[in-house]
């Protein structure tokens, strides 16, 4: 299975000296569009030089730039498709559609957690677990089902955790309530809800930090983002899977729920109790 550029980077960028760096976050930043325009440009926008581009190209396994451009435009075809267009994968030949639909999502989660560090999920835990700010969930049309879900858990175990439903008119009278030591936990995958890019910016505007579900290709969100988790969700269907960043989803909630083991625990039966 063909590793994204985002996924390389993830990959890679604890081994890269400070100017990769710089670029492999430039990148992520504005991806996959300041990767099309020229070394030069790209160079510009990182602020650093052109040699530093090529060395950041050829540390992600490329022979040189264009292959490199390539391969981004081939990832920007695909994060462009729609369930109309999408390009199925043959049936197999016995026929059955659940066999190559439990490979694909297995494939996905196994992929999923290959790119994401231990690292980044105990910081996102820590980060969710600090009492003193509030939690804000949101997702799009088809992934929001999982920001409940996981504003469900969290809100069970620790006080201050609200999913963001409705109307975009209703997220943004919530922003007066958001400031710099709450969190935005917002889910999106091809193709991107404009909606949840402009609350996510008003968001970063306020100092909000940003955590964002998204898939292989990267929402444009993610130039908001503190922390960017990049799931697998291509299957052998016209409809995308979010079932690999649900397990991530869960595997987040099992760790908060861990670090609040006391509290939770007592929150619990305070709630038992007043059934």
């Amino acid at each position: 299975m063909i590793s994204s550029i985002a996924e390389l980077i993830a990959d890679r960028i604890g081994t890269m000296p400070a100017g990769e760096r710089r670029a492999a976050q430039t990148l992520i930043a504005n991806y996959p569009m300041i990767g099309l325009k020229t070394v030069a440009e790209f160079s510009a926008a990182a602020g650093v030089s052109s040699p530093t581009i090529l060395r950041f190209v050829a540390r992600l396994g490329f022979q040189n730039y264009p292959e490199f451009q390539s391969s981004l435009q081939d990832e920007l075809a695909a994060q462009l498709q729609s369930p109309a267009t999408r390009t199925l994968n043959p049936p197999s030949p016995g026929g059955g559609t659940v066999s190559p639909m439990l490979e694909a999502t297995l494939d996905n989660m196994r992929e999923t957690f290959r790119h994401l560090s231990d690292k980044q999920l105990a910081d996102i835990a820590a980060r969710l677990v600090d009492r003193r700010g509030k939690t804000f969930l949101i997702g799009g049309r088809f992934t929001d089902p999982l920001a409940r879900y996981m504003a469900a858990h969290l809100a069970v175990i620790q006080p201050d955790v609200f999913h963001l439903a409705g109307q975009e008119s209703m997220w943004r009278d919530r922003l007066i309530d958001m400031g710099k030591r709450d969190v935005l936990v917002i889910f999106d995958i091809r193709r991107y809800q404009d909606s949840l890019l402009r609350f996510a910016e008003k968001a970063h505007q306020r100092g909000v930090q940003i955590v964002l579900f998204t898939d292989q290709w990267l929402s444009p969100i993610a130039r908001f983002a503190r922390h960017v988790i990049a799931g697998r969700t291509a299957v052998p269907s016209a409809w995308d899977s979010s079932a690999a960043l649900f397990v991530v989803a869960e595997t987040l909630i099992g760790a908060v729920t861990r670090q609040l083991e006391a509290e939770g625990a007592k929150r619990i039966r305070e709630m038992e109790s007043l059934r």
